[in-house]
């Protein structure tokens, strides 16, 4: 089996892929990772959908309720960022969005005067740190290889720092099995309490919701679809009583089973 996730090698999906597959391919979105999938070119592919400090990745929301394909899987690990450079002496860090953004106390703390420069990955910035010595990277410890220093390690806000990533696949192997599950909800209405009755169908039944996030549809300005994780499988008959509720308040819009999956713990 081969997977397909963030690049180049080195990045943290690349760590959370290895434990999917041993042949692993690269690409520079989710976007292009998830539509990679949906057209058959890879059985597997692993997105980061939520951190612990910076919330969800808005990126894999967005794609993943446009394509047509499965969570087959649930992966969760540490994140451990280290400052990476050839010299002490700096103008620069370059690192993905969310990674600067988890070491935003230590950067403007130990380096107020800094450039913070947003890349793909944070494989990327240690490239841009191993090509320029006025540039620093953030990443894992490992990345240093022999030709960086690490000059600062677990430079996180938060030592609790841990990232989820969804194991997708073609829509075809979408499961009701597993203690967790992932739906798209999008009513296509806009009324007082249209939230609260979602809600409610998942409350009355003692379904327990893991995470609800709100994303623009893209069709009018105020209009939105929900992406809802529970704690429970779509065997269940509690659950599947929720959703043809659910599918009732959104009849004139519409509901995707994404699947239901279990969760791995994968340590670094």
């Amino acid at each position: 089996m081969q997977a397909v996730t963030l690049g180049p090698a080195g990045t943290y999906s690349h760590r959370a892929a290895r434990a999917v597959a041993d042949d692993v391919a690269f690409r520079e979105s989710v976007s292009a990772i998830v539509d990679a999938v949906d057209s058959g070119e890879y059985d597997r592919g692993v997105v980061p959908i939520e951190n612990s400090i910076e919330g969800s990745v808005t990126e894999t929301l967005d794609a993943i309720a446009e394509a047509d394909i499965a969570v087959t899987q649930e992966i969760v690990t540490p994140i451990r960022h280290a400052l990476l450079a050839q010299t002490e002496e700096f103008s620069v860090v370059a690192s993905h969005s969310q990674a600067l953004a988890q070491c935003r106390s230590y950067l403007e703390t130990e380096y107020p005067g800094v450039t913070l420069e947003a890349v793909a990955s944070t494989a990327r910035g240690v490239e841009r740190a191993r090509e320029d010595d006025s540039v620093a990277g953030i990443g894992h410890p490992d990345n240093a290889g022999d030709d960086l220093r690490v000059l600062a390690e677990d430079i996180q806000d938060r030592s609790s720092n841990a990232t989820r990533f969804f194991v997708v696949a073609p829509a075809a192997e979408r499961s009701d099995a597993g203690g967790k599950s992932t739906v798209v909800v999008y009513p296509n209405a806009n009324y007082p309490g249209l939230l609260l009755e979602l809600l409610e169908a998942f409350a009355e039944r003692d379904i327990n919701l893991s995470r609800i996030e709100s994303r623009p549809s893209g069709n009018r300005l105020g209009d939105y679809l929900f992406h809802i994780d529970f704690e429970a499988g779509l065997y269940e008959d509690r659950a599947q009583k929720a959703l043809e509720s659910v599918e009732e308040i959104a009849s004139r819009g519409w509901v995707k089973r994404l699947g239901s999956y279990d969760t791995k713990h994968v340590l670094y």
